[in-house]
């Protein structure tokens, strides 16, 4: 076997695969959506070394239908509400087959001419569908992890531009400050820590009763560290926070950035989805002031992971902060983008590809509508957990998520109501029907169910909600 495979041999097995996605997405609920399997059992099921012989293609596929489809967690399954569901799109899946045929990686304008202009044109229409001005430039990460990592280098890059030459060690300089609040994503204490200004120096604001951040308390940490010696670098505000999805007020936030002179970044790889929804357009208010954003087509706008949009009205600062150009990637065409110089990364998958499909295969209208439809049935969930006396809501629902807890009426302290409510979460998952994730709120254990999948109906939530209300039961007798 001293060639790839032939086309002939391509259509016939391409069928197959094409036979087994159609027939997954038609029916995605004749698999369990959490597996019930030990750690390990999948890894010992498989030979220790690689074959030396080439094997048929139809053992291989075998193979996938015997080892890996009933052994998965079904991120693409209607009863998946657990962290953020989402849901990889027909379209999106076709355009990741085509994405690998092509195999481009367009770190250089020239090693991808389409791909780099696509990318470009693509995040311009999502740019404009969420309503942000045409001065942010954005370009497409894998995760939103990275985008915040990014946009904190190159906040670095801007208060000191003799950090990429002379680094932070030995130079006798005050602490970097980064602020968030207690509610944002664990990517920011990661992206410190990276960058080497330390996890200690993570301010994690104390929040509102709608868990947000308080901006009085934000001016008044930035001022004391000021005053204490510490060097204020940025503030990152969610949109859609990850426990509670809570919006923090970016308005005046941004007020407080422009004063204090700071860098501010907002995360809205959840929330900020939802401003294409006309009524929902508010929750980016104020965010055309930041000086990034990150929003994840893959989270809510039904692209296959991965694909992080990462936005920043400074994409001078990020090159400066990135670009490294060796001789071996010189090139000479003008005015062009090379997506190498915004990252880490040298390699650039196509992921544009795939948003450009999603967008226009569901259309503002198309998208709007799936929107909306999770966000009602969210409400809807919200008001049986609301009509229960033995369930209580710990958070607003701004959004498709909410969570809550069982809280029986009488007494029962912390611990064990945290208990109680962790196996009731265990035996509802225990089912196969649904996938819910819990959180903590206010240190409360609490159970979060969460909308996001293009296939999930209301007879899907409707379920969750009688597997609760069951394991509740079970769990309040063997209790």
């Amino acid at each position: 076997m001293t060639g790839d495979m032939d086309a002939r041999a391509f259509r016939e097995h391409g069928r197959a695969v094409i036979d087994r996605i159609a027939d997954y997405l038609a029916d995605p609920e004749a698999v369990s959506v959490l597996p019930a399997l030990r750690p390990g059992a999948v890894r010992d099921a498989l030979p220790p070394e690689a074959p030396a012989s080439p094997e048929p293609f139809e053992r291989i596929l075998r193979d996938f239908d015997r080892l890996i489809v009933p052994n998965t967690t079904h991120w693409n399954h209607p009863g998946f509400f657990a962290y953020f569901a989402t849901t990889g799109s027909a379209p999106g899946i076709l355009a990741e087959a085509l994405i690998a045929a092509l195999n481009v990686n367009a770190m250089l304008w020239r090693t991808g001419p389409a791909q780099t202009e696509l990318e470009e044109v693509t995040l311009g229409w999502l740019r404009a569908m969420i309503g942000l001005p045409a001065s942010f430039h954005g370009v497409i990460n894998d995760t939103a992890s990275s985008s915040t990592l990014y946009a904190l280098a190159a906040a670095r890059e801007a208060a000191d531009p003799e950090i990429r030459g002379r680094g932070m060690t030995d130079r006798d300089l005050p602490h970097f400050r980064v602020y968030c609040s207690e509610e944002a994503h664990s990517s920011v204490d990661k992206a410190v820590i990276t960058l080497g200004i330390g996890s200690d120096n993570v301010v994690h604001l104390p929040t509102d009763d709608d868990f947000r951040i308080v901006p009085e308390v934000l001016r008044r940490a930035v001022r004391q560290d000021r005053a204490r010696g510490f060097r204020p670098l940025a503030v990152v505000a969610t949109v859609g926070t990850t426990g509670v999805t809570a919006i923090d007020p970016v308005p005046a936030i941004a007020e407080i950035c422009r004063d204090e002179g700071l860098w501010l970044h907002v995360d809205a790889s959840y929330g900020g989805s939802a401003a294409i929804v006309p009524e929902l357009r508010h929750v980016l208010d104020g965010c055309d002031r930041a000086d990034s954003l990150v929003v994840n087509p893959h989270k809510w706008l039904f692209v296959p992971i991965d694909c992080s949009a990462a936005y920043t009205r400074h994409p001078e600062i990020m090159r400066r902060a990135f670009s490294l150009t060796p001789e071996y990637l010189t090139t000479s065409a003008p005015d062009v983008t090379n997506l190498m110089d915004y990252g880490v990364s040298l390699g650039r998958r196509f992921r544009a590809l795939k948003l450009w499909f999603v967008l226009r295969y569901f259309g503002r209208d198309g998208i709007v509508e799936a929107l909306r439809e999770h966000c009602r049935l969210a409400a809807l969930f919200a008001g049986w957990v609301d009509d229960a006396p033995d369930f209580q809501r710990l958070a607003p629902v701004p959004f498709s998520v909410v969570a809550f807890r069982y809280a029986p009426p009488g007494e029962m302290n912390g611990e064990r109501l945290d208990a109680l409510n962790r196996a009731i979460l265990e035996r509802v998952n225990a089912a196969g029907d649904v996938f819910l994730s819990h959180t903590s709120v206010r240190g409360r254990y609490a159970i979060r169910l969460a909308i996001g999948n293009l296939r999930t109906r209301e007879a899907h939530v409707g379920r969750a909600w009688d597997l609760l209300r069951s394991a509740a039961e079970a769990a309040t007798a063997g209790a």
